[in-house]
This record gives C-alpha cells, structure tokens and sequence, in this order.
C-alpha cells in the first residue's frame, strides 16, 4: 500500500522535486528528447489540453472570431518592419538558414509569435470600414530559444498555444476588445479550469515588443509565486503604418487601423492547473478538463461483474462521459493509489457486494472521499457532482488569494512579504520607464518583480515608493514568478 504522500515527497517543502516527479509518474511528458527545451507530450497531458483547446476555441468563435492556419516560417523582412518588435524577439528567434544543401538567400524565422504574418495579410483583406472589425485566431506551435534554464510546461522553446489578431476602426473599439480578451480569462482560467488569477497592466518596461499597453492574468501558485499566463495587447499604430494595414472610412478618408492581439498559451495554462490542483497524492483535474473523467475499477473478476461493468461504461460513453475500465493486472491497492495519483475525478469501484446491493462505490477525488450510488442513480449522480466537483476547486481558487495580498511602506517590509511567499502591494514612484531603475533594484536585491496596476484601483493609499521615496504616482503590485 502506497502512503499517504504517493512520492514520499511533499509539494509544500519541496515543490520543485513534486513537479518533476508528478510529470514523470503522471506520464504527462517525456524529457529525453535530445533537443534542450522540448518535450515530448504525452497522451495524458494531450488529452486534457485538447479538452482545453475546445473550450477556448468554442469561446473565441462565440465571439466572431474566426479560425485561420498559417505558416510557421516568417520572412526576416517581416521582423524587421517594426523596429521594437524585432528588438525584443531577434534574441529568442529560431532560424531557418538552408533548404536541403542550399542556402537561402534570405532567412526565417520559426514563428516567435505571428503578428507580422498575420498583418501582412491584413494589409490585402482590410479595405473598408465594413470589413471591421476583423477577428481571428490560429491555434499553433510558437518557438522561442528561451535562454533561462527551461522547465516542462512552465518555460518551454515550444509551446503549444491559441493567439488571436483582431483589426479595428477606433482605439476604443480596440481597448473594449483588450476588455473583452480578459473577459475571456475569466471564462476560461476561472470558471472552467478554476485557477485563481489577478490581472493587471505591465509597467513600460515590461510591455509586448511593439505594444502601446500590454494587459497579463497572473495566477497565483499555493507558494505565492505567480505565472504569467493570457496577455493581451493593444498594439502600437506602428505596426499599421509599418504593414500599411489602413482601410477607407466613413468620411471617406483612408485611416491606418488599431490592432490588438491575445495569446493563451494552453501547454503553460496546463502547467497551472498540474500546480494549483495538485496535491502530495498525484494529479487532481478539474472535471470539464479531465484527461480521463471516470474510471471503473472491479474488485473482483467474474462474470456478472464484467455484465454490468460493460452496461455502465456504455452508459456513460453515450452521455458524452470519457470513461475507461481498469482490467490490468495490478493488485487492487496498486489500482485505487495509481487512479488517485493520475487524478480521475470519479473512481467507480464494483465488486460483488456492489452488485448485490445495487449501488456502487465512488470515490471523489477532488475531496479524497467515497460516496455511495444507486446503480440507476449514476448518471444522476454525475451531472450534480460534476458540477460540485468544479465549484469545489474553484471554491479553493477564491480562497487562496486570502491573506496572500499584504501592504508594505517599506522595502524591509517588502523583503519580508516577498520571503514569506506574499504578494506585496506598495507605492511606487511610476510604471514609465522613469520607473525602471526602481523595479531594477527590486528584482536585483529583493528578487521580486513589479508585475503592473490593476484597473480597478482607484485609490492610491502610499505617499511615497516603496525604493526611491519619491512621491507614489501609482500602486503596484510585487510577487515572485516562474
């Protein structure tokens, strides 16, 4: 029988070992590929980042997006229309040099990320007014030769992600779609993937190469780390004039059009929900993105039980129920702890007095107890479950960011907060590059970072920031980061 810490390893103390060996145990990804920084996903990881792809694609075509393929080579030339752009990815850009024996006369890249493909394209589509405002999205591989030491999932040279380049006529019509890309956050990382989450506005040093406001959803980690995950952006009229992407108004003037972009990076937003659900036992899924939802486990092997394991899995293929049988040969404690660990939701377990009382046992996993079903109740029992099971973890989500917010006036305050896994809330002098040399100590000296202001702050309570005591123009916000 396994303990009651599956590893021996506690995420608590020792997140970073937890993390590696969940990984490997889960069987999510494969390592040794001989390529630093890639991985090899494996089929429990795909399964629910494919679950995780639907629903984000069904979201974003609700609203008017539209699904485009592009290529993953981008033309140097391309890079170089916009001169901030290519400044802050030639660093990270993979290249592509020959074709065979040949050299190519002209270099590309494997996308970094798609905006100067996407408004090439734009600059032949958009011509009118009429056609604004213009929405769509690719679901793709990004490649980036990340130079800090890559961890699976969180930090990746490819990752796997959906990113959406919208057009349109105004810049007020450009920022409500920047507002409605974060609505889109919260559908998707807190209510169906139940992660809590802050999103604010990055500080000018920390904006998207070429964007006028970069606005990210950090989620916050039980350790009071945070990870980046959708950012999304309103880019500069830079790009337009660089892309001539321009369209013929009402007034009948040729006007240059305001992009914006949003990038959720489903491969990292997986990373999270492996970090926020996971426990010292394994893997806990929430139940709309379970690789597995439901898995049958018979506690003995005879007929009758093999009768009514097939009516029940058929049963619920039908309801649209991913569901599998565990008929290996594996001792029954080895079956329960290894489902648990690999974070079935629902764990069914029917033997024969199961069977002769008509009711199974199920254990739920996000609780860690058992319940009992009338065999004619199951489906019943899933669909109010289901549901319980995700409001649960969001319920766990909503609690998290309790007490983890704290004010500092100082910066031994802010030493303390940041060392004690909080995140800190304090003055600062401005999220200009003015600014800069400020956020530069706190990241040298406190290894923290100024992750940005909310908009919904209003009220600034500090007199003056929290490193150079100079008057407090804004309040912001400093955590730790993956």
């Amino acid at each position: 029988m396994a303990n009651k810490t599956t590893f021996g390893i506690s995420k608590e103390k020792n997140f970073s070992e937890w993390f590696t060996q969940i990984i490997q145990k889960a069987e999510l990804a494969d390592l040794r590929y001989n390529i630093k920084g890639f991985l090899v996903f494996q089929p429990w990881s795909v399964y629910s980042m494919e679950k995780m792809y639907a629903i984000l694609e069904k979201i974003l075509q609700g609203k008017g997006h539209k699904p485009y393929w592009f290529p993953t080579l981008i033309p140097e030339a391309n890079l170089k229309k916009e001169s901030s752009h290519i400044k802050g990815f030639s660093p990270e850009v993979f290249w592509v040099t020959h074709g065979g024996d040949s050299e190519f006369k002209d270099k590309y890249a494997l996308r970094p990320t798609s905006e100067t493909a996407f408004y090439q394209m734009f600059s032949l589509w958009v011509q009118s007014y009429n056609d604004l405002p213009f929405k769509v999205y690719q679901r793709a591989n990004i490649f980036r030769y990340d130079t800090k030491a890559t961890r699976p999932f969180l930090r990746s040279r490819e990752f796997h992600w959906i990113e959406t380049h919208c057009v349109h006529e105004t810049e007020d019509d450009a920022m409500k779609q920047v507002h409605e890309d974060m609505e889109t956050t919260e559908e998707i990382l807190h209510e169906n993937f139940c992660l809590p989450f802050m999103f604010f506005e990055r500080p000018a040093w920390d904006k998207f190469p070429g964007a006028e406001r970069t606005f990210a959803a950090d989620v916050l980690n039980p350790d009071g780390k945070l990870v980046q995950q959708p950012s999304t952006h309103l880019i500069s009229q830079e790009f337009s004039k660089a892309f001539d992407v321009k369209f013929m108004d009402r007034d009948k003037k040729e006007k240059y059009a305001y992009m914006t972009c949003y990038g959720p990076a489903i491969s990292r937003i997986f990373a999270s929900v492996i970090i926020f659900h996971g426990d010292d036992k394994g893997l806990n899924f929430p139940w709309k993105i379970a690789p597995l939802q439901v898995i049958i486990v018979p506690i003995r092997e005879t007929n009758e039980i093999e009768k009514e394991i097939q009516k029940l899995e058929k049963k619920l293929i039908l309801s649209n129920i991913s569901v599998d049988v565990d008929r290996s040969d594996r001792s029954l404690g080895e079956k329960l702890y290894f489902w648990e660990m690999k974070g079935v939701p629902l764990r069914i377990e029917l033997g024969e007095r199961e069977l002769q009382k008509r009711r199974l046992t199920v254990f739920r996993r996000d609780i860690g107890k058992k319940e009992f079903v009338a065999i004619k109740d199951l489906l019943k029992y899933i669909e109010k479950t289901s549901k319980k099971i995700d409001e649960n973890l969001r319920r766990k989500a909503d609690n998290l960011f309790k007490n983890k917010i704290v004010n500092v006036k100082s910066k031994d305050g802010l030493q303390k907060a940041i060392d004690q896994g909080k995140i800190a809330r304090c003055g600062f002098c401005s999220v200009d590059k003015n600014g800069n040399d400020c956020a530069e100590i706190i990241e040298k000296e406190v290894q923290a970072e100024v992750r940005g202001t909310r908009l919904d702050e209003k009220k600034n309570d500090f007199s003056k920031c929290i490193i150079c005591e100079k008057e407090s123009h804004h309040v912001v916000y400093v955590a730790r980061s993956y």
